[in-house]
């Protein structure tokens, strides 16, 4: 189970009923597919480019626009088990925070010439990874095994690329 606090600090894209579901089934989905035996609380933050520029450029000394960001509160030994002590509130697990830029979504939908939602699910799901563990930087393979999971969960969904 998840608790998603979803809070939307932009008004370059409206956030629909379809957007904000999309995004709950995708941090459930997420988790299921990775077999997660535990209820989470994940922070989801839909901001536009000026606003991800300055976390970006706070958190992690870059000052550009990117599409996502994530702040997993869980560390990972190297066989992908949580490692140490975690945080709870209440019954969950705190995972951590994602925040997308809608602005820059909407920009990469029209690119890749696929939808609003399916771009917001893509990064929600590309971040949930990297909430759990996963990391591409640096890393072909891991790159490749976070794409096969994203696309899985995805079309898992019934949200593709049409």
């Amino acid at each position: 189970m998840v608790d998603l606090i979803l809070e939307n600090e932009q008004d370059k894209e409206e956030l629909t009923c379809e957007i904000e579901k999309a995004v709950r089934d995708v941090c459930e989905a997420v988790l299921k597919e990775e077999k997660c035996d535990f209820d989470a609380q994940i922070s989801v933050t839909l901001v536009d480019n000026e606003a991800i520029r300055q976390i970006n450029k706070e958190q992690r000394n870059i000052d550009s626009v990117t599409d996502v960001l994530s702040f997993p509160m869980l560390e990972f030994d190297s066989e992908g088990n949580a490692d140490g002590e975690y945080e709870m509130d209440g019954d969950y697990v705190v995972l951590g925070d994602i925040v997308i830029s809608m602005e820059r979504a909407r920009e990469q939908s029209e690119e890749f010439g696929h939808s609003l939602l399916r771009e917001t699910a893509f990064l929600t799901a590309h971040s949930m990874l990297h909430l759990l563990g996963y990391d591409h930087v640096d890393d072909k393979e891991g790159e490749e095994i976070m794409c096969e999971k994203q696309e899985k969960v995805l079309t898992s969904l019934g949200i593709t690329r049409n």
